[in-house]
């Protein structure tokens, strides 16, 4: 069978099209210039990946017929054509082009005499991007001359608990989308035209910068179309919609300090009043009526969880938070000695009974519990005590002393100009107490310490093992180390002390 010629457009650059005509001509032109992929977005392609695969345990016993590489398309067309006339009854990964557009659906079935197309999604949604996908698949599947009884989009059911052995019927919901995938069919071969029309362009497209280019994904792109906006931009502001700055930028106006004050909110008009300025804004009163709530000892907490779109545990359901770690910096009194504690789960085993069994250990049932960002901490703890009803008073007590550190930043009791308008604890840690902190760490983030964990549970190597644990804990424990810091910046610009329980 003689291979077709080369695709010219495939699934994701026709959504890049409908998204940024700029965009796809950079990248069928440019594409040294596309971003470097960050590692949250690669650990975003592997979940849909893994997802994928593991839906095919729905339609079991198919053939594989991806390419094992992208510029090997054209060999997994012939070989899904090959396996169609061999009237195999499941096919992974089956290829089709029509007038050099290609796609390929996850799993394709014949159930008596007739073909069943779906296409698998790791989201618990299904978005306009998917059907504007699900209706090019549609539209080259039956144009390259297989007729289909059904186009179907799988996604994942968040409401499944599991209880044992993954249940995929339960896991999957399946949507049949084939009417509205024949209702969009001339819209369809419209915006494939007019991708071909811009792919054949001369030169860039001139397009503005504005919410195209986060909608429906962040361009990989941005830093070429962005590289004209200026250091202390509106962009900088904190809150501010996207799309009024962009109406600002219209209207000629692209620096901070350019815009007028009665178009800002509190934080961004502090922003604004202390770009050049590296002096703290302070509310004293307010800042020693937050210390008084305080009382030692003082336990600084925070936790690091776990998402997966697959349960890995059961009594747990997709994209639920596991908590699988805990960091714990603790002053008994006044001048005491810093002490810490830490957990951090094995992986393979459901973390969570070690998890708070621990926990309650190091915290005790006197003094304040302090973290950064309460409503995250406090709902994890609700979680435990559910699900370990033994629990429960002792995870109540924890919650009753929890305090949050954020508040002070949250309300404007302390600001600094190198905040940038944030109150999150990576932003306030290096205003208050400049040095390098989280970009010195190998792991600087939540999401990169969820991936690594992660990618722990099947991880074999050992010496892997090791250091992905050592950085793992070596940045939970930053976040707490970070609010005894923040703690002492307060302290020191109140001149207060934090009483004991006496009062003292």
């Amino acid at each position: 069978m003689a291979l077709p010629e080369k695709h010219v457009l495939s699934k994701s650059t026709y959504i890049r099209s409908l998204q940024c005509e700029k965009s796809l001509y950079l990248y069928k032109h440019q594409f040294k210039l596309r971003d470097e992929i960050s590692p949250q977005m690669q650990a975003v392609f592997r979940r849909g990946t893994n997802v994928g695969e593991l839906a095919r345990d729905l339609f079991p016993g198919g053939i594989d017929v991806s390419p094992p590489n992208p510029f090997t398309y054209a060999q997994s067309v012939a070989d899904t054509a090959s396996a169609i006339a061999a009237s195999r009854e499941v096919i992974y990964e089956a290829a089709f082009q029509f007038e050099k557009v290609l796609v390929a659906i996850d799993i394709l079935v014949l159930r008596e005499g007739k073909w069943h197309a779906y296409e698998v999604k790791s989201s618990t949604s299904i978005s306009e991007t998917y059907y504007r996908d699900a209706a090019l698949q549609h539209y080259v599947i039956t144009r390259a001359g297989l007729p289909l009884e059904s186009i179907n989009i799988v996604n994942i059911n968040n409401q499944y608990v599991r209880q044992g052995v993954l249940d995929l019927h339960e896991l999957f919901n399946s949507h049949n989308v084939t009417a509205l995938c024949l209702k969009r069919a001339k819209a369809t071969a419209k915006a494939i035209a007019r991708a071909f029309e811009v792919i054949a362009f001369s030169a860039v497209p001139e397009v503005k910068i504005g919410l195209h280019c986060s909608d429906p994904y962040t361009c990989d792109f941005r830093g070429t179309c962005w590289k004209h906006i200026p250091p202390d931009s509106l962009f900088e502001f904190a809150g501010m919609q996207m799309q009024k700055r962009f109406k600002l930028i219209d209207q000629g106006l692209m620096l901070m300090k350019d815009i007028p004050v009665n178009l800002l909110n509190k934080t961004q008009l502090l922003q604004q009043q202390t770009m050049e300025n590296n002096e703290p804004i302070i509310d004293t009163a307010h800042l020693q009526t937050f210390l008084h709530t305080l009382a030692y000892p003082l336990h600084y907490l925070d936790f690091e969880t776990i998402a997966p779109a697959v349960p890995l545990f059961n009594n747990s359901r997709p994209y639920q938070q596991i908590p699988f770690q805990w960091s714990m910096h603790t002053v008994d009194a006044p001048q005491a000695t810093l002490r810490h504690q830490a957990f951090l789960a094995e992986a393979g085993t459901d973390p969570r009974e070690k998890f708070v069994t621990s926990l309650l250990e190091y915290c005790g049932t006197e003094g304040s519990v302090v973290v950064y960002n309460e409503v995250f901490e406090r709902e994890r703890l609700r979680e435990l005590a559910l699900l370990f009803p033994k629990f429960e008073q002792r995870i109540q007590n924890v919650i009753s002393r929890m305090v949050d550190l954020m508040v002070p930043f949250r309300q404007h009791w302390y600001y600094h100009g190198n905040m940038n308008g944030s109150y999150s604890i990576k932003a306030v840690l290096p205003a208050l107490v400049p040095g390098p902190w989280y970009e010195a760490l190998a792991i600087g983030d939540g999401a990169l310490a969820t991936t690594a964990f992660e990618s722990l549970q099947t991880e074999t190597d050992l010496v892997t093992i090791a250091e992905v644990r050592d950085q793992l804990l070596a940045y939970c424990h930053l976040d707490t180390y970070a609010m005894v810091k923040i703690m002492e910046v307060l302290r020191a610009a109140t001149a207060d002390t934090v009483h004991n329980h006496d009062g003292n």
